[in-house]
């Protein structure tokens, strides 16, 4: 939930010499099983970073049980340095790409866009046959222009996270908490009962509350052809609901992600809304809290309002030249399609599966006993098939640094209106001046 780098003037300062190479590639290794060894083993290779790579290498051993001569060596690069040399590889016509990349969904629009050749057409192997099997937010973010080029993975959809015992003390029922105002009223009280913020944020620097908020309500930066979006009079309800907790003194200003995980081992907040995905740093980090926490549904604009959304997730492609597209193929498609595997990688390494036939599991319906017993995966399960979907287009990477510019605006006084206007004024021109620098 790093704020992005400005990553993609560099993917568009290089994405006509990728068109200038892939004119001679002609989407290599569609339909090609070459660069098998000796006695038709094949070593696919693949790039990830962190959990990501030990839950690919489960799988690889798991799809070995029946395809013993496929083998797989993943390198772990570290996420940024993942996104240099694909940036690299792709300007070049592909040359140094792995056959397997791990691609967050908020980045792969940008590359989609400036490298259209870059990746393998998963429509073409017949995947669009499997991608209903995934909800709609995640088919939607894996695919251009009509096709599928991703294998959806892990999803992050949004919770608030929260503090039991804190509740308790204030006299405050999570459970009523159905709305925006509510959780404003609740948090006046727990603040004033037990002198605890009610989240946490990086005022200045990151904007995933924002971002949350922007979701539920079905909008974002962009709309869905791509346009700008940040004067929709939701966009503004949502910094208009930020600012109200703000004023009301129930954020803690924290440094970042470390000073986010401080806030929550610390006792400093009472509530944190977050993906699925902060469950792991939860339990690893504030151990001494077992018992002390709860989820419940992000509120609502208005009651009976939308209360599902998502933060984070990531899906893995294939490169276009890879010489062993199919047996790639293949494996991907194993992999993101096993309810088992899935079930591997969200026990062993905390990443939610966006496969909707995992969910019946039993590990999706028992209680968590850090979390009160709480059945808190059904209920994440439950969030998914309504999660709009985010429109990151090949600008997310600007539109997030306008946005969070208008959040430190409004934080500092600006009426939302206002700071969203200013917003949208300078991300029309700076796309505009990407554009006309290609």
């Amino acid at each position: 939930m790093k704020k992005a780098s400005k990553w993609v003037v560099s993917l568009m300062t290089v994405s006509l010499a990728l068109t200038a190479c892939s004119s001679g590639n002609k989407e290599a290794g569609q339909g090609n099983n070459a660069g098998a060894g000796a006695g038709g083993k094949v070593t696919l290779t693949a790039w990830a970073w962190n959990v990501n790579v030990g839950a690919l290498k489960e799988a690889m051993a798991s799809y070995q049980k029946t395809n013993p001569n496929v083998d797989l060596k993943v390198e772990d690069i570290g996420r940024l340095d993942v996104y240099d040399k694909l940036s690299t590889g792709l300007a070049a016509g592909g040359a140094g790409l792995p056959d397997i990349v791990l691609v967050e969904d908020d980045r792969i629009q940008g590359y989609l866009s400036a490298f259209p050749k870059g990746f393998l057409d998963l429509t073409a192997k017949g995947y669009d046959k499997k991608i209903t099997q995934f909800p709609k937010f995640k088919q939607e973010l894996v695919s251009n222009a009509g096709k599928i080029y991703g294998f959806p993975f892990d999803a992050g959809p949004a919770g608030m996270f929260y503090r039991t015992d804190l509740f308790a003390k204030a006299g405050v029922d999570a459970s009523k908490i159905e709305t925006w105002d509510d959780y404003l009223a609740a948090g006046k009280t727990i603040k004033d009962k037990t002198g605890a913020s009610m989240l946490p944020m990086d005022k200045f620097k990151d904007d995933a509350t924002f971002r949350i908020m922007q979701n539920q309500l079905g909008v974002f930066y962009f709309d869905k052809d791509g346009k700008i979006d940040l004067t929709n009079p939701k966009v503004v309800q949502a910094m208009d609901m930020q600012k109200k907790l703000n004023d009301a003194g129930l954020i803690k200003d924290v440094n970042g992600w470390d000073g986010t995980v401080s806030a929550t081992v610390n006792g400093s907040v009472a509530t944190i809304p977050f993906g699925a995905w902060y469950y792991g740093t939860i339990i690893d980090q504030a151990k001494d809290t077992k018992g002390k926490w709860g989820v419940f549904q992000i509120p609502a604009f208005e009651k009976g309002g939308n209360r599902a959304a998502n933060l984070g997730g990531s899906s893995w492609y294939i490169t276009a030249n890879s010489k062993q597209a199919d047996a790639a193929y293949q494996f991907m498609d194993y992999f993101s399609t096993t309810p088992d595997v899935q079930q591997t990688a969200m026990e062993k390494y905390g990443l939610f599966p966006s496969l909707s036939s995992v969910y019946s599991k039993d590990v999706f319906q028992k209680p968590e006993q850090f979390f009160s017993n709480q059945t808190i995966w059904k209920l994440f399960t439950e969030e998914m098939p309504k999660i709009p979907t985010p429109y990151y287009t090949k600008d997310y990477s600007i539109g997030n640094d306008e946005a969070v510019k208008a959040q430190s605006d409004v934080f500092n006084g600006k009426k939302p209106a206002d700071a969203l206007t200013e917003a949208a004024n300078r991300l029309k021109d700076r796309s505009k001046r990407e554009v006309a620098a290609h």
